[in-house]
């Protein structure tokens, strides 16, 4: 029997017991209360909670994705029939981050839109100087488009098993979007209002914030691809997790798309006239 389930007769993948559930549930338990106590200064060891979650999460995800890389790679795991339904299941997942996003966009418009009702006579609120769409805002807009070109660059190098196009392509694309993370950093340290105080500040950095949340993240699968890559884990036939990394990728290229076009550009209204009559003199 011990034969038999070493070496199934069927496509799909029994998986082995593993310690990274129960540890990643305990490390966000421990994040999610280490930073709700900081911020609300409950706790003088909250900090200590709340990065000993983080050291959690963090050693969690390494541990997690060796072991589904050595599935990947070397035991030979991820059959055509494992890949179809992890395929299905990282389009479930960007569905979900869809709606995620629609609930910071929903919330961004219905105080645009219906202001009067949250008691703001007018939107932009009076005294907010908004940030100029065609400044920053722009610079990294052409900077994730950019790094759209990189990653599919990068993807069709791997189809043509050229390891060199490969390994450049993610290079380009991680710096790209590590620019991108540096440049919206700047512009919030600069900007003319804040996150709390007032319903512009909160909704533009919520909505903002968690697409500058997601490019990191994307940035950090970017490097983990390019790790693996040096380490000669993709072949043309087998390489689900950069092609993993490349649809995150362009779903945050397509959110910060909507992102410009809604909240910087429309959003901006004619308070960033307003502001820029006001600079002027």
């Amino acid at each position: 029997m011990a034969d038999a389930h070493a070496k199934p007769h069927h496509d799909y993948h029994l998986v082995d017991p593993s310690p990274w559930p129960i540890v990643g549930s305990i490390s966000a338990f421990l994040l999610a209360v280490g930073g709700i106590t900081w911020m609300r200064h409950m706790f003088a060891v909250a900090p200590f909670i709340f990065f000993l979650g983080v050291l959690g999460m963090a050693y969690t995800m390494i541990g997690w994705w060796r072991d589904v890389a050595r599935e990947a790679t070397y035991q030979g795991h991820h059959t055509r029939v494992v890949q179809i339904s992890h395929r299905y299941g990282m389009i479930l997942f960007i569905a979900s981050e869809v709606m995620f996003f629609v609930a910071w966009f929903w919330a961004y418009f219905n105080v645009a839109i219906f202001h009067g009702d949250v008691g703001v006579p007018s939107w932009p609120p009076a005294g907010i100087i908004t940030l100029d769409p065609w400044h920053f805002p722009l610079l990294n807009t052409l900077i994730l488009l950019t790094s759209g070109t990189t990653v599919t660059w990068a993807h069709h190098a791997l189809l043509e098993n050229d390891r060199d196009g490969l390994k450049w392509g993610l290079i380009c694309t991680i710096l790209l979007g590590l620019t991108f993370t540096a440049v919206q950093a700047y512009e919030y340290s600069h900007a003319a209002f804040h996150y709390s105080g007032n319903i512009y500040g909160a909704t533009f950095f919520m909505a903002t914030g968690f697409h500058g949340a997601h490019v990191i993240i994307g940035s950090i699968f970017l490097i983990v691809c390019l790790i693996r890559t040096y380490l000669g884990h993709f072949t043309p036939e087998q390489h689900l997790g950069f092609e993993f990394s490349a649809w995150y990728w362009h779903f945050v290229d397509v959110v910060w798309l909507f992102l410009f076009a809604c909240i910087y550009v429309w959003g901006a209204g004619a308070g960033h006239a307003a502001g820029a009559v006001a600079g002027g003199h």
